[in-house]
């Protein structure tokens, strides 16, 4: 398969920014931001230069405050401090050629106080604990179950608006080519788009509509930093991680698709199948259909793809683009693996969060196995 052939590398351009590749790396967390201060580094910059030749890099899941932290060594956008370290992340990336989106991230309900302002109590849409929730909060703590959270007052919702405005305003100073909105993964917006964990009776709860409210307030504030064609938001309808559900997810997600269809952002990306629970069996195709239908801009499929089954998906016209996890933590050139039809190094998941260069910057390329082979 040449490249001519091989739908993977067909240029896309995403927004108005233009890729060389349709093979994206997904945000990672993987908690090695410098203390004090969750401040991005050089390893960080090495790390992310490995992984360049990616038609785009959406950097890990940043908190746009302190009150957004729910797990200890994760990088912040919200200090000086922080807005220098991922300078050198996209300076570095930049060099090397590639593309790179900071993902913006407020956790909600999953935190604990010892990560919080004060030792103040995490936020959340209802005061409802999230069953079976983890995190951890020091580097000797283990994983340790999260509380009960408390709600938020809705005269904070201005509050929580401006902190993801402040992200994006500091994710352009720090040299990001856009930013991705996270309303994925049980953290705060997708807390407030299901009904598992909204159970408000106010403008924020209770109909869809109302459940959309604030994560659409947030995205609109992030447009009006870095207009539409900059932004892209992540969505997981059927992922069950941190103690996620909704009643209707083909109602709520369809319409909260339809919405961001009309704002004009750049891209969707879905969650379909997650190593971290989904309620669906494999990918389900109704609502990913239904999702096509209602945002007719770039759709990111993500979610135990193969380079194959991307191809085939793509081919078929059920994504625009895929986004990979785990085979870009262990392949630092994948999309050059996949271009060749290269075997994969295996990822080491004992070393995914948290350490050192052991299992983050290390990872061989296809030419050091080729010379040590």
């Amino acid at each position: 398969m040449t490249d001519a052939t091989d739908i993977l590398f067909d240029s896309f351009t995403l927004g108005d920014l233009p890729l060389p590749n349709r093979v994206i790396m997904s945000p990672l967390t993987r908690s090695r931001a410098s203390q004090p201060g969750d401040i991005p580094n050089a390893m960080n910059a090495e790390y992310y230069r490995q992984r360049a030749g990616a038609g785009l890099i959406i950097a890990e899941a940043t908190q746009v405050s302190p009150q957004g932290k729910g797990y200890a060594f994760t990088p912040g956008i919200h200090s000086e401090a922080q807005v220098e370290g991922w300078k050198q992340v996209t300076e570095a990336v930049h060099a090397a050629g590639g593309r790179i989106y900071l993902q913006l991230w407020h956790v909600g309900r999953i935190s604990r106080p010892e990560l919080q302002p004060n030792g103040e109590t995490p936020v959340a849409p209802s005061a409802i604990k999230p069953e079976g929730a983890m995190t951890f909060i020091s580097a000797e703590s283990g994983m340790v179950d999260v509380l009960q959270p408390r709600a938020l007052g809705i005269d904070e919702m201005p509050d929580i608006v401006a902190q993801y405005r402040h992200g994006a305003e500091n994710a352009k100073r720090a040299g990001f080519d856009g930013v991705e909105v996270h309303c994925a993964n049980g953290y705060l917006l997708d807390q407030f788009l299901r009904t598992h964990s909204n159970r408000r009776t106010d403008a924020y709860g209770g109909s869809v509509d109302n459940r959309m409210r604030l994560p659409l307030e947030v995205i609109d504030a992030v447009i009006d930093v870095w207009g539409t064609e900059r932004v892209g938001v992540r969505i997981g309808p059927t992922g069950s991680f941190n103690d996620m559900d909704d009643a209707n997810p083909k109602e709520t997600f369809s319409a909260f698709a339809n919405a961001l269809n009309e704002r004009g952002i750049a891209f969707l990306e879905v969650v379909e199948d997650s190593f971290q629970g989904n309620h669906a069996n494999g990918r389900h195709e109704e609502i990913i259909d239904a999702l096509r239908s209602s945002f007719r801009r770039a759709y990111i499929g993500n979610g135990r793809y193969s380079a194959d089954e991307a191809r085939e998906r793509i081919g078929r016209g059920l994504a625009d683009l895929a986004s990979f996890g785990r085979p870009f933590i262990a392949n630092p050139d994948l999309p050059e693996r996949f271009r060749r039809g290269a075997s994969l190094n295996e990822w080491d998941e004992s070393t995914f969060y948290g350490g050192d260069a052991n299992g983050y910057t290390d990872y061989p390329f296809l030419e050091e196995r080729e010379v040590s082979a």
